[in-house]
């Protein structure tokens, strides 16, 4: 719980139940972690408030039983509930449990009591409405540069050649032809993931404004290397064209919530076949575009080297500045990444932990003078 214990001390003010369960209990309904552990241990003076119909999840199937799970997720500590349709029902619900003595007066005064504190710490009463005065700033240069630098820093690198004397990267700016290619390489909605613009995101370059890897490696090469980008280029292709390298960028589709969930964690469709027809012809770095490790065990012996970059948002410029040697590689894996599927969960400690790579794994390399 460290996290937790320390945004507490540090003043944050309101926290969100998860829809997951513990041990078998619904987080909405456990009160020994609400009000037991997060309220009377941590000392947590903020208010606690659900997830989107939170409380309906309690049942299984969802809303079966809507007057217990109003009962349960107030009497577990929850003090403020996200309701987004039938506000009606939950009201009619819950005064009628606070009129049958079902829920006590107490733990509605308790839930009042931290609403009104936050927000008059907050001064939303004596300015209700939001300070727009900086709006300008948002996705400015300043920003995008911090978001950048994010990126550099987040990215871990997997693999780099068969050996430590003979790494593929960083890789050399001045080369005759190089091959961009796959699904990723110029899709600012994949970089972006879901709760980006919209709820589950979008695939594209129209949601918001950015740069993409394919544009970041074209500001980064020497004006005279020559970039083909071919989103699924077959092997033939590879072969005849005489690349000096190529940099294949593939992954999940945009996500959120149980949108994502998956019990394969597979690159996308033609991802696979990509890397194949690439790496299998050419020299080739491969950069994973995910929120999560996914399975890549079996095309790993066919790259020379492999970048997980996550979901690295707008700033593809990232990505190249440490491809190519501008910044070094310093990220550390925060999972451990798995073999196949069947070996989950795992995790550090476990008796067969078996690792494709493990949990703080992270190949380093240094910035150097490109030529």
């Amino acid at each position: 719980m460290p996290a937790y214990y320390n945004s507490i001390s540090k003043g944050v003010s309101t926290i969100m139940v998860s829809y997951s369960s513990w041990n078998g209990v619904k987080m909405h309904a456990n009160r020994d972690m609400i009000t037991g552990f997060l309220k009377n241990i941590l000392r947590f003076r903020g208010f606690v408030i659900s997830d989107w119909e939170g409380i309906d999840r309690i049942t299984s199937p969802p809303h079966a039983n809507y007057s217990y799970s109003i009962q349960a997720g107030i009497s577990a500590g929850i003090d403020m509930i996200m309701v987004p349709n039938n506000y009606k029902e939950f009201i009619d619900g819950l005064t009628s449990h606070v009129k049958n003595k079902v829920i006590p007066m107490s733990r509605i005064d308790d839930a009042v009591r931290r609403i009104l504190q936050v927000k008059f710490v907050m001064g939303l009463f004596e300015n209700p409405l939001a300070d727009t005065s900086l709006v300008n700033e948002i996705g400015s240069q300043e920003h995008r540069e911090l978001a950048r630098e994010a990126v550099r820093k987040s990215l871990v690198l997997l693999k780099n050649g068969e050996s430590a004397d003979k790494p593929l990267l960083p890789l050399p700016k001045k080369a005759s032809k190089i091959l961009v290619a796959g699904s990723h390489a110029h899709n600012l909605g994949y970089q972006c993931g879901g709760w980006t613009i919209e709820w589950q995101g979008l695939s594209g370059n129209n949601l918001t404004r950015g740069t993409t890897i394919l544009t970041a490696i074209e500001n980064t090469v020497d004006p005279s290397t020559e970039v083909v980008y071919k989103e699924n280029p077959d092997a033939d292709f590879v072969k005849s064209n005489n690349f000096s390298y190529a940099i294949v960028v593939v992954g999940e589709p945009p996500y959120a919530e149980t949108f994502g969930d998956s019990l394969s964690l597979t690159i996308s469709e033609p991802g696979p076949s990509t890397i194949q027809n690439v790496c299998g012809s050419v020299k080739c770095v491969t950069v994973i575009i995910s929120g999560r490790p996914v399975v890549i065990q079996p095309y790993v012996s066919s790259m020379d080297a492999l970048v997980a970059a996550w979901l690295p948002g707008t700033e593809g410029q990232g990505v190249a500045d440490v491809l190519f040697g501008d910044h070094g590689f310093t990220g550390k894996l925060p999972r451990t990444w798995f073999r196949t599927v069947d070996q989950l969960p795992m995790n550090v400690g476990d008796r067969h932990y078996d690792a494709l790579f493990p949990f703080g794994f992270g190949l380093t390399t240094y910035p150097t003078k490109n030529i």
